[in-house]
């Protein structure tokens, strides 16, 4: 079973700003570029997505500086790009919500980790392993379903285009726009990397090595095979586990530095 795809091997999309930007804007450029570096596999590594997520959090802080800046004020006050403000707001919302939903995904591999690496760790005369085992298939399958369902809901979201048109708007008006939705565009691609790593299985049910793990944990068998495969099971799902956690630990970061952003957002559209 694949993982889901992130579109094609990419980079996150960078922007250029004219010359004489405010520096904040310049800011977020900077950031951009330095997630550009990053590269999006079909099966992305926990450590690019905890890297993607730190550098994510990094340009919340310099949206939140722009967004309390006298240039974006200024912009706001005329009524043509106020519209374009109150799409960006729906857009947060939503993109908040992704983000919290990835945190609960991420937080119930975790739990179900746990509990198979539980059942390796007590093999001997534990008959609820291939309960477990099964329990787990069942939840990676749901899982891939769920992920796959929220990647199609951020590509939706990717897809939208703001209803504002900026033919008549100035060189700085266009680039805090332009950072503005560039800035999400970011954080949905990087939710995409998360929903593809939580789809990768951990089991192969239909592969002997498997099977015969079954009974190790069900029978107690204590065959040099067997404990061998015991033992590179029971590291592999240590190994996820610790992923997770990082994972999981950024994300909350992440998470309130979103909820941040958007009262702050609520707070420049009602001046």
């Amino acid at each position: 079973m694949a993982a889901l795809p992130c579109s094609k091997t990419r980079p996150f999309r960078s922007i250029s700003l004219p010359v004489r930007s405010h520096p904040t804007t310049q800011r977020v450029e900077k950031v951009l570029n330095k997630l550009n570096a990053l590269e999006i596999s079909i099966a992305p590594t926990a450590e690019t997505i905890c890297n993607s997520l730190l550098g994510l959090e990094e340009l919340q802080k310099c949206m939140d500086d722009l967004l309390n800046s006298t240039q974006t004020l200024q912009i706001l006050s005329h009524h043509q790009h106020a519209k374009w403000f109150e799409e960006l707001l729906e857009k947060s919302v939503k993109i908040l919500d992704v983000c919290g939903t990835s945190r609960e995904f991420v937080s119930q591999y975790k739990e179900n980790v746990r509990a198979l690496e539980s059942s390796v760790r007590r093999r001997k005369g534990d008959s609820n392993a291939d309960a477990e085992i099964a329990r787990f298939t069942t939840f990676s399958k749901k899982m891939k379903k769920d992920a796959k369902r929220l990647v199609l809901s951020l590509k939706q979201l990717d897809g939208e285009t703001p209803a504002t048109a900026f033919l008549e708007a100035d060189q700085e008006t266009i680039a805090v726009i332009r950072a503005l939705r560039e800035a999400n565009a970011v954080c949905i691609l990087i939710f995409q990397m998360i929903l593809s790593f939580l789809s990768v299985p951990l089991l192969k049910p239909k592969q002997p090595k498997w099977s015969l793990v079954s009974k190790l944990i069900k029978n107690g068998r204590t065959e040099r095979e067997g404990l061998g495969n015991s033992t590179i099971l029971e590291t592999k799902l240590r190994t996820v586990e610790v992923q997770l956690d990082s994972i999981e630990m950024e994300l909350e970061g992440t998470f309130r530095s979103l909820i941040r952003s958007r009262s702050l957002l609520l707070n420049v559209l009602s001046c």
